[in-house]
């Protein structure tokens, strides 16, 4: 008996005067078919990321290759006591505990204040080792100097977490004893962001693991600081800028990055300063490794060889020598503008008037950001903070060894004095780690820069290295 389905159908055949039989699907001899290309929907400049991304991942594992597991990563930075010093966030531990640090390119030591520091640390973020079940006492002591100021304590190992990189097993020194106002409340302790052979601990920096291991998507870290210092009331905490590591953010400036490549075996990172300018003149400076440049974000201000400085001075009527407390320093006309741009063997880098104007003094005399200082052993003669880093976008490049800077955008500008709350303390989600080496503690004390720093002066707190004149 047939379907109910089958009847349907040969009822339909029969009353169908268009039905036919199943077409024949070859072609007779000759006969061409033609072919129509559907039209393909357009395409986002997003489309083609997710197709380009998914294409590499495909060939790649079709053809047993390895998938690069790199990354990027952005901290917000705080700009305290307007311009003084710049910090960050990073966490230790487990679980882990966020602390407030100075990112300094000057240095290569991570350290935080510890649940037993006694003095010069109050009313800061403390480390608690036994709060921590991933920590390691390794039981070497840990001294750091700077100038005058010291840090001392003991070593340990532990989970470091940045940026949502992380680094398992990161040296640090757990700090007892701080000289007085070498911290300023929120700030618990400071991140070395220089080169392994400087460390006072002898152990492998923080971005230095992450660099080396592949960790990042680009081999650089990069800084925009903002301006406050010309602003009116402003807070002890603003908005900083950012830093980031494994790549530069574009949309912070404009034009190339001019890269120069580090002189020496890596320590600090060091330029040659090739020249330099005061109201458009230029300024004579001393050559070859006397023009070494250590580019150090936790330093404040510009200091270099006396002669060069009193050749800056000369150029602007009306500097005088600084006394007492100012010895070192110049004062000069508040009326004057003084425009000073350097070079590092590419363009030369204007420094806002703004900048160059540490304080005022008096009605009418104001204090010079650029000072008079005496490096000993191996430290670079000059030592350009961030009276001059603000005004680029600087990149630190792990491989090959440079340091670049780039004009900033508008973008970058605009956040110069902006009325907004600073950033807030965070940890962030792992999105890539890497294995620390292996590092020994040092007996000795690290001194850096070599040179004796004056006391608080006139209440301004100036960053040195983290340490606050």
């Amino acid at each position: 008996m047939l379907s109910s389905l089958a009847i349907a159908l040969s009822c339909l055949l029969l009353v169908s005067p268009n039905a036919s039989a199943a077409p024949n699907l070859v072609p007779a001899a000759g006969q061409s078919i033609p072919l129509i290309r559907r039209a393909q929907p357009e395409r986002t400049v997003a489309d083609w990321e997710v197709w380009a991304k998914n294409e590499r991942e495909v060939l790649t594992a079709k053809y047993g290759g390895d998938m690069e597991k790199r990354s990027t990563g952005t901290n917000l930075l705080t700009n305290q006591n307007a311009d003084s010093s710049y910090f960050g966030t990073v966490a230790i531990g487990t679980p882990p505990v966020a602390f407030n640090v100075i990112l300094d390119t000057g240095s290569s030591d991570l350290w935080v204040a510890g649940q037993g520091c006694t003095t010069g640390c109050s009313k800061v973020q403390l480390f608690d080792d036994l709060s921590s079940s991933t920590f390691h006492n390794l039981s070497e002591p840990f001294e750091i100097q700077y100038g005058s100021s010291a840090a001392t304590g003991t070593l340990g190992q532990d989970i470091v977490q940045m940026a949502g990189f992380s680094v398992p097993n990161q040296v640090f020194g757990a700090v007892t004893q701080v000289t007085s106002g070498l911290l300023n409340s929120p700030v618990s302790g400071l991140l070395g962001l220089a080169w392994q052979s400087i460390a006072t601990s002898k152990a492998v920096p923080f971005w230095q693991t992450l660099a080396s291991s592949g960790a990042w998507t680009d081999p650089v870290m990069a800084f925009q600081l903002t301006r406050f210092v010309n602003g009116s009331s402003v807070n002890d905490a603003e908005p900083g800028g950012s830093f980031t590591m494994g790549f530069v953010n574009s949309s912070l400036y404009t034009g190339s990055i001019d890269y120069q490549s580090i002189p020496t075996t890596p320590s600090y990172w060091i330029l040659p300063m090739t020249s330099l300018t005061v109201q458009g003149s230029s300024v004579t400076i001393p050559s070859g490794s006397s023009s070494y440049s250590a580019i150090d974000t936790g330093t404040t201000l510009v200091g270099g060889p006396s002669s060069a400085i009193q050749n800056i001075f000369a150029q602007i009527p009306g500097s005088q020598a600084g006394t007492g407390n100012w010895q070192g320093y110049w004062t000069y006309p508040c009326s004057t503008a003084v425009n000073v741009a350097i070079s590092f063997g590419g363009p030369s880098w204007s420094i806002s008037p703004a900048d160059f104007q540490l304080t005022k003094i008096s009605s009418s005399q104001c204090v010079g950001a650029f000072f008079e200082l005496n490096t000993s052993g191996s430290a670079p003669s000059w030592i350009v903070g961030d009276t001059f880093l603000k005004n680029v976008y600087s990149v630190f490049r792990y491989n090959p060894a440079a340091v670049g800077f780039a004009a900033l955008s508008n973008t970058a500008l605009a956040m110069n004095g902006v009325n907004a709350a600073p950033p807030s303390a965070t940890i962030g989600s792992v999105s890539a780690s890497a294995t620390a080496g292996t590092g020994g503690g040092s007996n000795g004390a690290s001194h850096r820069w070599g040179v004796p720093w004056a006391p608080l002066v006139g209440g301004i707190f100036v960053a040195i290295g983290a340490a606050w004149m």
